[in-house]
This record gives C-alpha cells, sequence and structure tokens, in this order.
C-alpha cells in the first residue's frame, strides 16, 4: 500500500458516499477544511497528522453522512501507521453503518488477512461475494485463506468459479499453482508458474511463488535467483516482508547464515510477527503472503 492508494482510496470515499445519498448535510460545509487538511496531509505523506485530522472532523460532526467513508479511510491511514489493532476497528466502525458495503468489506478483509486471522477474513469476503458473486478478487482471495486453513475443497472451488467467468483469467492459475504446491505436486506447480512467467515476466509475486516452490523442491540456487528478482522488481513501491523470509530460508540451504539473519531482521523490520522455524527448509505445502 502506498501514498497514491490512500490518495484513491480518500477521494473513492467521499465520491461513493456523495453518490449514495445526492446530497451531503450542509452541516458538512463546517468541516471541509478539516477534510482539507487531511487530503493535503495524505499528498504530503504526513500520516500522523492526516489521522489527527480525520479524527476531529469526525469529533466534530458524529451525524456527518460522510463519517463512515471517512472511517474506512482513517482505518486505511492507521493501517498503513502499523496501528492494525486501531484500523480494524475503524473499518468495524465503518460497516456498523454499511454492513455490506464492497469497499469496506475489502479494506477490513484484507487486513485480516495480513494479520493471519484467515477465518475472519474468509468471512468479509464471503459476505462481499453474497453480495457479488462475480467478484474475482474476493474469489482468489478468498481461495488463498481456504489454503491457509488447509481446506483445499473449497479453494479449489474459488478457483475453479474463476475460471467459469474468465477462462484466460492468470489470477485463476495462480490460484491453481499455488493449490498444485500445497498438495505436493510440484512438477504441475512449476508448469503453471512457467506459463504465468512467459505472460507476465515482471510479476514480482510470481518469482516470489515460484522461488518457494522451488524451495519445497530443494532447489536453492534456482528459488534465490528468482526471489532475488522478486525484490529487486518490487522495489520499494510494495515491500512484502515474506519476500525476505524467503530469501531467509533460502540462504540458510545455501548456508549463507550471516547473510540470512540479516534477512530475518529485514522482514521484522517490515512488519513480520512469526517466529523463525530454525530449519533449513519451509513447511511442507507452505504458501506464501500476499500472492
Amino acid at each position: 500500500m502506498n501514498k497514491s492508494y490512500l490518495k484513491k482510496n480518500f477521494r473513492a470515499g467521499i465520491t461513493v458516499l456523495v453518490f449514495l445519498l445526492g446530497n451531503v448535510y450542509v452541516s458538512a460545509q463546517n468541516d471541509l477544511g478539516g477534510l482539507s487538511s487531511a487530503f493535503d496531509y495524505i499528498e504530503r505523506n504526513r500520516l500522523d497528522s492526516a489521522e489527527i485530522a480525520l479524527k476531529a472532523v469526525l469529533k466534530n460532526d458524529p451525524d456527518n453522512p460522510l463519517n463512515p467513508f471517512l472511517l474506512n479511510n482513517l482505518g486505511t491511514i492507521q493501517r498503513r501507521l502499523g496501528k492494525r489493532d486501531e484500523a480494524i476497528l475503524s473499518y468495524t466502525a465503518a460497516l456498523g453503518t454499511f454492513p455490506k458495503q464492497s469497499v469496506f468489506l475489502e479494506s477490513r478483509a484484507s487486513l485480516f488477512a495480513e494479520m493471519g486471522q484467515a477465518e475472519h477474513a474468509i468471512i468479509d469476503y464471503s459476505t462481499l461475494l453474497e453480495e457479488n458473486p462475480n467478484n474475482e478478487e474476493a474469489l482468489y482471495q478468498r481461495g488463498l485463506l481456504y489454503l491457509q486453513i488447509k481446506n483445499t475443497d473449497r479453494a479449489e472451488a474459488d478457483f475453479r468459479r474463476m475460471l467459469e467467468l474468465n477462462p484466460k483469467s492468470l489470477y485463476a492459475r495462480n490460484g491453481f499453482a499455488s493449490l498444485a504446491k500445497f498438495r505436493g505436486d510440484y512438477e504441475e506447480a512449476e508448469k503453471i508458474y512457467n506459463y504465468l512467467l512467459d505472460k507476465e515476466p515482471e510479476n514480482f509475486n510470481l518469482y516470489a511463488g515460484r522461488a518457494e516452490l522451488y524451495l519445497l523442491m530443494k532447489k536453492p540456487g534456482k528459488a534465490s535467483s528468482d526471489i532475488n528478482r522478486a525484490i529487486r522488481l518490487a522495489g520499494d513501491n510494495s515491500p512484502n516482508p515474506y519476500f525476505y523470509v524467503i530469501r531467509y530460508r533460502t540462504k540458510l540451504l545455501l548456508h549463507e547464515k550471516e547473510s540470512a539473519i540479516n534477512d530475518w531482521k529485514k522482514a521484522i523490520a517490515l512488519g513480520y510477527t512469526e517466529e523463525p522455524d530454525n530449519t533449513e527448509e519451509p513447511a511442507e505445502g507452505s504458501i506464501h503472503k500476499d500472492q
């Protein structure tokens, strides 16, 4: 998540609310200055100040119809600041007014997934899919979450539904690569990753997924090449701590322990919270996060 996402999310919240209600209460005019200040802070990446400004707007006008969307944006800012528990509360408050609003559900579901709370994330994605059963992104994310809780049948059902909706879906095939990897069908998974990378040679998530596969296949040299490329392609725009966990495990297999420790520290600094497994290979059938 980056600054441009925050700006887009902030604008979208206001635009959608005006569309839904047709007219904004006159009282909302009283806090246009506060909203403008919050947006300016987001523009300048001063997220601490943006959080304070949005909280002030919400406190000064608790009945403003903009508030659920402002709460969603507040949650996004808090998430970016690393205040995950507070972000969940903000998203939940927004959903208290609009319990089936897709933007709010997607926000909370993705954060639940990021926090390792797969069951909660699945509930939100399922609610979203009740309203929009053809939402491919929600099907994809829920399928990956089903893999995390080892429900392979439901994961497969979601990925197959995606192919029914879009037979050319690369995301669906990525889901099947994860499913094959989880089931231990490594040759099939490799074929799918190779196909996908031929279509999307700059997709860093695919390189990370194949790197993890090569670890499971005990091919650390190939894993090292893929994860280094994934990290290089991702750059600073989308730092994924699990990429560094994959490289940590790769370096352990290559007996580069001092360098591996540095990658583990990098993963922790980026928000990874799980304990090191103290082994020299990843858990069988694991899948990397945020594919």
